[in-house]
């Protein structure tokens, strides 16, 4: 593959988020048991990643059954226990997938330039990856879980332009919630929100040709 010329790059390397999008999480069965619960749809997920309940998760302290018993103390009172239990479960076991149109688009750009995966996750991260096929897909893996911080804190975005041995203002971070492009962007990346594929396959364009 022919390089591309250094002065041509609008950047030097892309810091990318994995949650919504590369990994996809399916709730179908989460949202029929909330229905047969006669709770609106969404109800166990506020619970779960309120910051109370989900950053000891992301950020290492706890693992997933103790996070699975928060959510349902918090769904208690709504529901009642064995009920919340399987809400509770239903979600952290919800079967997950990589978008492979994505994920092509990163292998490629990774012929190019360097590629830091910047998560906020749990313990489990790296199994996870395994199970996708995705442990090679990045040059490093820059996990709240491992690291002990979480987007959108300014230190994770450091620490993933060091990993990638590139200067804060010659990366690209992408990323589906906004808070995290704008602190991103804050501190001198380029910022691209996710909300599909052509997001970054435009700000890829330099390097895949359009």
């Amino acid at each position: 593959m022919t390089p591309i010329n250094t002065s041509d790059r609008p950047f030097d390397a892309v810091l990318c988020d994995l949650d919504n999008v590369i990994r996809f999480y399916d709730l179908t069965r989460l949202a029929r048991l909330e229905l047969l619960a006669g709770l609106a749809e969404g109800t166990t997920t506020r619970v779960a990643y309120a910051p109370e309940t989900d950053l000891p998760l992301l950020l290492g302290k706890i693992g997933k059954e103790e996070w699975v018993e928060t959510i349902v103390r918090g769904l208690v009172g709504e529901v009642a226990e064995p009920q919340a239990r399987e809400l509770a479960t239903a979600l952290a076991e919800a079967p997950f997938r990589a978008d492979d149109v994505v994920v092509t688009m990163l292998r490629r750009i990774r012929e190019h330039l360097p590629l830091v995966l910047v998560t906020n996750a749990t313990l489990e991260l790296e199994s996870d990856l395994e199970s996708l096929g995705l442990s090679d897909l990045a040059d490093h893996v820059v996990s709240s879980a491992r690291v002990g911080v979480a987007k959108p804190d300014r230190e994770i975005y450091e620490i993933a332009a060091e990993r990638a041995e590139t200067a804060v203002e010659r990366c690209l971070f992408v990323d589906d919630r906004l808070e995290n492009v704008d602190a991103a962007v804050a501190l001198g990346m380029t910022g691209v929100h996710y909300r599909g594929p052509q997001d970054l396959r435009e700000a890829l364009a330099f390097a895949l040709g359009g």
